[in-house]
């Protein structure tokens, strides 16, 4: 089996890259693959850094390259104020991660997560499709891939949720996204990105509820309790 020259870390800043020593054009045409793997998780996507790891020093020159790849030809954001830290420790990488700017704003989240206003939509959203508003949204059919949904409040789906969703789109961390059958592209909370399962996703037998917990976005069945 190749060694993997290329792996993605995501938390509630956006993604990391970490990049191993090999060869230069190999790391270029795997970060390319990966990408264009998931396109669909991966665009719009936030990158907070590029890292060589294991003994890989990247250049200022290879490092601009591996930007232009997810950036122009996948239009994942770079995140310049993010990426101002100290060179990564190469036996401690997730404490690089740690030392970022963070911009303070004083605006206020959406307060209306439990009691708020909602939107109510009776259509299946389909590809090319926006969808935005300052509070819930509850769609009475399916999210195709392609579509796209975005509130600052919760994302209920009665149906296939397999587009993008992002729930608590001014910062909300208690905001939701919850489907009967929950596939998706791309699924944000707040500023949290869910890591996409390796291999094939499998349709879920009940409905299910995703969420945030210990700055991670986890995803449960939702069941009543008798």
């Amino acid at each position: 089996m190749a060694r993997k020259l290329v792996n993605f870390k995501g938390n509630k800043e956006g993604i990391s890259i970490y990049v191993k020593d090999g060869d230069f054009e190999a790391i270029k045409k795997e970060l390319d693959d990966k990408v264009k793997k998931s396109r669909g998780f991966f665009r719009g996507a936030k990158v907070i850094g590029i890292y060589g790891v294991d003994g890989k020093e990247l250049t200022i020159e290879e490092e601009e390259e591996l930007k232009s790849i997810i950036k122009e030809k996948y239009n994942m954001i770079i995140d310049h104020k993010k990426e101002q830290v100290e060179a990564v420790d190469q036996n401690n990488v997730s404490q690089n991660i740690i030392e970022s700017i963070e911009e303070i704003t004083d605006s206020q989240p959406f307060p209306g997560i439990k009691e708020g206003i909602t939107k109510f939509i009776k259509t299946t959203i389909r590809s090319g499709q926006l969808i935005e508003f300052d509070g819930n949204i509850v769609i009475l059919g399916d999210v195709n891939p392609g579509g796209v949904v975005t509130a600052k409040g919760n994302i209920i789906v009665l149906g296939s949720l397999r587009g993008v969703a992002n729930a608590g789109s001014d910062g909300n961390e208690d905001s939701i996204v919850a489907a009967f059958s929950l596939q998706p592209t791309q699924l944000r909370i707040a500023n949290t990105i869910a890591r996409k399962p390796d291999g094939e996703m499998r349709p879920p037998k009940w409905p299910e509820i995703a969420k945030i917990c210990e700055e991670s976005v986890v995803i449960e069945p939702y069941l009543l309790k008798k």
